[in-house]
């Protein structure tokens, strides 16, 4: 359709556009409300075509995992000996829970050996500590 026969170019000039007089068009009235106003009332028919679980609530949900919040590597534990570590003896004592970590993943290299105490640790961590001559130190075991 050509744009010189469109209603918009029709209209132009007038100050209403198509919409009567004053204030038509503009503000909630002419919507039946704002928002989600009238959902139980006027616009009921189109909440239960358009939206039916508007209102209630979902009856069951699943339970929700013990997820894991804070883990490092074995990486890591040279750069957080250096912030949180602290030596007794000839021990290298890194304590991963007053630091706020939850568990101690196996990933990448070891060369130090320390005692770390941390609550959660996999195989592979512990593993490699005692490769390099450290341990885990852990309340779960």
């Amino acid at each position: 359709m050509a744009t010189r026969l469109r209603k918009t170019r029709r209209l132009r000039g007038g100050r209403h556009m198509g919409w009567g007089q004053v204030a038509q068009h503009r503000a909630s009235g002419h919507k039946g409300g704002l928002g989600v106003s009238g959902m139980m009332k006027h616009h009921y028919s189109s909440m239960l075509k358009y939206d039916p679980d508007h209102f209630g609530h979902d009856s069951t949900k699943p339970p929700h995992p013990n997820i894991t919040k804070k883990w490092t590597s074995v990486r890591d534990l040279d750069d957080l000996f250096t912030k949180f570590g602290k030596e007794e003896g000839e021990k290298k004592i890194v304590d991963l829970k007053s630091a706020g970590y939850e568990k101690l993943l196996g990933g990448g290299k070891i060369t130090n050996a320390y005692s770390v105490k941390v609550q959660q640790f996999t195989a592979s961590a512990e593993e490699k500590l005692k490769a390099v001559g450290g341990e885990v130190l852990s309340d779960n075991g």
